[in-house]
């Protein structure tokens, strides 16, 4: 018995003392990089993330980035990027570690990292002991992830701020909120600063060639402010920089019976009020079109948000509402009553996807839209695949114009209200990997039960080193040309008194609320000369190509969906 509590503290032992060199690397691994940039928030993270690390680019700072959304991805600071391996496809924080030693290899002067933690335990983790940021980013506060950072969305915005740096400076463009994050903040020492996307015109937006958010856009320019670097140049490194696979996407398609139809792919807008916001501005600009026909995926672990999305029905007022998926009598159920007549239920876990889009094409007019909402896992995938099969509607409309600088045809006139629209320029993404091993593993997961409330809206680096050469398997896929947009949304804000309103109000003008009292705002830090040869910029072969496309499913407790 001696001998195998001797062997436990020797193991114990070796185990402590190999914990801790880990920690001192890693912590010299970040004290390479001099500027670390955390971004978190519930929606437009990726987005934001891309265009932070194309504003630095742009700014001439050499800046490695990491995305960890729809398709997690590690980029490089020539703006190629490759996708992020993990280990049985399970996603993890830890995978952080691995992240920050490559990064440094590069000698970075920035490093732009996605918070990919839900728990807010997690979430404090991933600020102090993995990324220790120098600027943090909490884009918005919306209604997701309730079982874990909720009940309320206050009790959210309080979990997202674990996440601030103490003695740092946090940007956000959170409005409603803003009183909750500036007490976190004074709290951590940290210096919330308002990004207002007023401030971004209506111009400077046009120069995008997809569809972005104001608030995206002056949040990146507000952190590029910070590191120095100009504002006209902050926007042309966002310009060239490539979106996000996973944002928001419009096609145009031909039936087989020449039906012409317009597909909206609004998957990843997740909870009610990020999907409302999304279909109505697209309907606004013109991307899509009444007739309107709405899609619902429903997944057995996510209930709560299969009833969420028929609630919202009445507020988008399609011509019908086809249900597929499993349980789809959660989504149905939710439908009120006035529009429950308008419900096509094509459900069921084991129902053959041929048959059901056959149903759900047949019954479609000769020109609509067609709206998906809800979870993209599942059947969800079966529809974009038999989808994308189906021949592109390439004849001239009154659809937006594309950007200057993309070849075309000459466009058709456009209507007043679509003119700022931008098609989504050509880009191949020879990088993107869908494990099929990884989706098999794919199960439903047992979820805390939150009930439905009811309502109208509701690895270490050394000289030798090669950054490049990561573990990074995985076959890959085109991007797909197409209206693309981020999902980001404002909260809605709750009802208050004009006192409370006013007390409530952000600061215009990037000026911190009247209530609390003025902060310093330290000075930008110097742009740091860069050495002038690292050899680690050698051409690149060209990737293999595609040769599977099953979606990644990523671990819900640790990364957002």
């Amino acid at each position: 018995m001696l001998f195998l509590y001797t062997v436990l503290v020797v193991c114990g032992a070796i185990l402590l003392i190999a914990g801790i060199v880990e920690q001192r690397r890693h912590f010299v691994n970040l004290d390479r990089i001099p500027s670390r940039v955390l971004v978190n928030g519930i929606r437009g993270k990726s987005s934001i993330t891309r265009l932070c690390a194309g504003a630095l680019r742009g700014g001439g700072l050499t800046t490695v980035a990491k995305t960890t959304g729809t398709a997690a991805r590690f980029i490089h600071p020539d703006a190629t990027e490759e996708p992020v391996y993990r280990k049985f496809g399970i996603a993890n924080v830890v995978e952080q570690i691995g992240i920050v030693r490559r990064a440094a290899a590069y000698h970075p002067d920035a490093l732009v990292i996605e918070c990919m933690a839900v728990m807010p335990a997690l979430q404090e983790i991933n600020q102090s002991k993995l990324i220790r940021s120098t600027i943090g980013v909490l884009c918005n506060v919306r209604e997701d992830h309730l079982a874990e950072m909720g009940p309320t969305l206050d009790d959210v915005a309080r979990s997202l701020c674990r996440s601030m740096p103490e003695g740092g400076i946090c940007v956000t463009a959170e409005k409603d909120r803003f009183h909750i994050l500036q007490e976190e903040a004074d709290a951590r020492d940290c210096e919330l600063i308002y990004a207002d996307p007023e401030t971004v015109s209506d111009e400077e937006l046009r120069g995008f060639s997809w569809f972005t958010f104001k608030e995206n856009v002056a949040i990146a320019l507000k952190v590029a402010e910070l590191l120095g670097v100009e504002r006209q140049t902050a926007l042309q490194g966002m310009y060239d920089a490539p979106p996000d696979p996973g944002v928001l996407s419009v096609e145009r398609y031909l039936t087989h019976d020449d039906k012409k139809l317009r597909f909206a792919n609004v998957f990843a807008a997740n909870d009610p009020e990020s999907t409302l916001m999304n279909i109505n501005q697209l309907l606004d600009l013109g991307a899509i079109h009444r007739p309107l026909n709405v899609v619902i995926n429903c997944r057995p672990d996510r209930v709560e948000r299969n009833g969420q999305m028929g609630e919202i029905i009445p507020e988008l007022d399609p011509e019908q509402v086809f249900v597929i998926g499993h349980p789809a009598k959660s989504a149905i159920d939710a439908i009120p009553a006035a529009y429950r007549d308008r419900a096509v239920d094509l459900g069921g876990d084991r129902r053959d996807p041929e048959e059901f889009m056959a149903q759900l094409l047949g019954r479609l007019g000769p020109d609509s839209s067609l709206v998906a909402i809800g979870n993209i896992h599942g059947q969800g995938e079966l529809l974009l695949e038999h989808l994308a099969e189906l021949p592109a509607d390439d004849s001239p409309d009154d659809a937006p114009t594309r950007p200057a600088a993309t070849p075309a045809k000459a466009p058709a006139e456009p209507r007043e209200h679509v003119e700022t629209v931008q098609l989504y320029a050509p880009r191949l993404d020879p990088y993107q990997q869908y494990s099929e091993a990884y989706e098999s593993r794919y199960a439903p997961q047992p979820q805390p039960h939150v009930p439905v409330q009811r309502g109208a809206r509701q690895p270490y680096p050394q000289e030798s080193y090669d950054p490049r050469s990561g573990p990074a398997q995985g076959t890959h896929e085109a991007w797909p040309t197409a209206v693309q947009a981020p999902v980001q949304t404002p909260a809605q804000a709750p009802l208050q008194t004009p006192e409370a309103r006013q007390h409530n109000a952000p600061p215009q003008h990037n000026a911190p609320p009247q209530h609390h009292a003025p902060q310093q705002h330290p000075a930008p830090p110097q742009h740091r000369e860069r050495p002038q040869s690292r050899g680690l910029f050698e051409p690149r072969l060209p990737p293999a190509p595609p040769a599977d496309d099953s979606q990644q499913w990523q671990n819900p407790g640790e990364q957002h969906p």
